[in-house]
């Protein structure tokens, strides 16, 4: 009986040994992680057949291990550029968002605003003949100076809008009394009573008020998206510390070196791993989700009704209202202006029997059936209001576009830590920085200052990034604009290609150009906007009360030419 016990202690124990020389056999084969190894385009050479001692390794330390110290290295640096990739394709399609739809409201409007400038020229080609030719550069300087602003020149609107009406204002009274020579210095006299006498009705009140809500929320915008793009790249070249990158190697390629090369990481260690790597950019995301909703608000501003030809009057009809107010009131306006600037010398030449004055008023006359808008220009109205249409779609996609963009940068760790992508989706079976099986520490909160907990990287969380430190600032900058846009006003604003200027940037910079914010003192500015979530819904609440200023800006774009059936 003690021999036969005997007998099956034997067996038991020759089984155990032939069980676990098998397993360790097995074990210590590298053939599939040279497979692996070399499917990433590295060499065979030097990379072992069979496991071998782990003493040498510095990050994936084990007992055995099928890496030499060059495998380690080439695949730390392997990690690195792996962790560069994913952070550039995880925010490819944000950062294009910026891209093209920078481009696109820039092409629309531009477009927008040189139909406008040829519809008033057309008009008044047609209605004032010669008269308009040969004063055709007032008009035309006002379209440059509408341009120049919206692409970034230093122009002050209100004032270029004050010097239009002050020009006109000479041109007409020297064309409406024209039997007086008027010097430089009389005339300079004349522009000073602008205001005084409004010799063009509330025409100028009206229109400065819809240029100026127009223009600012449409150069506030374009600079926007230009921020936003400018900053979304920048923050997606990451600096990768050497912390974050032994972390990343110990995710990615240690279980090459254990030799379990297929093995995914948990879904839980990767958010670890992540969440140290991009604690900074997860810092930006407050400043963000601000700027994306500024520029949303700004969105809601540009937006028109469908049917806007109904209630809007274009520029070219602004102003010929304003001219025939003054050729109805130009007797009592000479007289103020003779009173306070004095009674001009006569030409010599004297008035024909039909002067300059009469010569205006058989053009305002309303139109005879066969007079009406010839087809042309009927096509000329319809391209204008197809690309008007195409703007304010334009503008639509583009609020959705950016309403998917909030929250990116906190939830990057879980866009690259996607289960089934990047890790594995059984918890049970995935690499938890050792072996195979459960990874049991809790994930760290996003934010820098939350990972000094960090199971998985070292994170210094006294010395936060400077490059995300200024990213920062620019948004926050930037979102002051927006929200003062807004509300209609313009502020400083100035970036590296317009040294000196007082204005700001505007759409005039190519994909490849940058945005530099110039800052006074070290710390960042405080903004006097209120944050809270009240504030926030209450704005969002004006929205659909205030005016829309797209629809502002088809004043300066859609003739309508029914309206010239009163005057011509």
């Amino acid at each position: 009986m003690c021999a036969m016990w005997r007998l099956q202690v034997a067996l038991c124990t020759l089984s155990v040994l032939s069980i676990s020389s098998g397993g360790e056999s097995k074990a210590r084969s590298c053939s599939e992680v040279r497979q692996a190894y070399n499917a990433k385009g590295f060499s065979l050479a030097n990379v072992p057949h069979q496991e071998m001692s782990g003493d040498h390794l510095r990050i994936c330390n084990a007992e055995y291990t099928c890496c030499t110290s060059e495998m380690e290295d080439r695949l730390n640096q392997q990690s690195k550029v792996e962790f560069e990739n994913l952070v550039e394709q995880s925010s490819q399609d944000m950062r294009t968002t910026f891209v093209s739809s920078h481009k696109k409201f820039d092409e629309f409007f531009l477009e927008l605003l040189d139909n406008s400038e040829k519809s008033l020229n057309s008009m008044f080609t047609r209605t004032y003949g010669k008269l308009h030719i040969q004063n055709s550069d007032v008009f035309q300087d006002l379209f440059t100076e509408l341009k120049r602003y919206y692409t970034g020149g230093n122009v002050n609107l209100e004032e270029m809008l004050n010097d239009f009406w002050s020009r006109l204002l000479e041109r007409m009274f020297q064309l409406l009394n024209s039997q007086y020579h008027f010097t430089d210095d009389y005339l300079e006299c004349i522009s000073k009573y602008t205001d005084q006498l409004k010799p063009f009705g509330d025409v100028p009140k009206r229109l400065k008020a819809q240029v100026n809500k127009a223009f600012i929320a449409a150069r506030t915008f374009v600079q926007g998206l230009m921020v936003g793009r400018e900053v979304a790249n920048r923050v997606a070249k990451v600096n990768i510390v050497p912390a974050c990158v032994k972390a990343l190697t110990r995710m990615f390629y240690c279980p090459y070196c254990r030799g379990l090369p297929g093995l995914k990481p948990c879904h839980n260690y990767c958010h670890n791993v992540m969440r140290g790597c991009l604690a900074n950019q997860a810092d930006l995301d407050a400043e963000w989700n601000l700027f994306i909703a500024a520029m949303l608000l700004v969105a809601d501003r540009l937006q028109g009704p469908v049917n806007i030809e109904a209630v809007i009057q274009p520029i070219d009809i602004k102003i010929s209202e304003a001219i025939m107010t003054m050729h109805d009131n130009i007797v009592q306006v000479s007289a103020k202006i003779f009173q306070g600037c004095g009674t001009p010398k006569a030409s010599g030449i004297g008035r024909s029997a039909r002067g300059v004055s009469d010569k205006f008023s058989p053009r305002f006359r309303p139109f005879t059936p066969e007079e009406r808008p010839t087809k042309a220009a009927g096509t000329s109205l319809d391209r204008l209001r197809g690309v008007w249409r195409t703007m304010q779609q334009s503008v639509i996609d583009i609020k959705e576009e950016l309403k998917t963009s909030k929250r990116f940068w906190s939830n990057l760790p879980d866009d690259i830590c996607a289960k089934g992508k990047l890790t594995e989706s059984d918890d049970e079976q995935c690499w938890n920085s050792h072996t195979k099986g459960r990874y049991f520490p809790e994930v760290v909160k996003e934010g820098l200052t939350n990972q000094a907990n960090n199971p998985e990287v070292e994170v210094d969380i006294t010395r936060p990034d400077t490059l995300i430190r200024q990213q920062i600032m620019a948004l926050r900058v930037m979102t002051n604009k927006l929200r003062n846009a807004y509300n209609g006003n313009d502020i400083y604003f100035q970036d590296s290609s317009d040294e000196g200027s007082s204005s700001g940037s505007g759409s005039g910079c190519s994909d490849g150009c940058t945005t530099e914010f110039i800052f006074v003192g070290t710390e960042a500015p405080v903004i006097g906007a209120d944050r809270s979530d009240e504030r926030a819904a209450a704005a969002g609440k004006s929205v659909s009360r205030g005016p829309s200023i797209l629809l502002l800006t088809a004043s300066l774009s859609l003739p309508l030419w029914a309206m010239q059936t009163q005057w011509r």
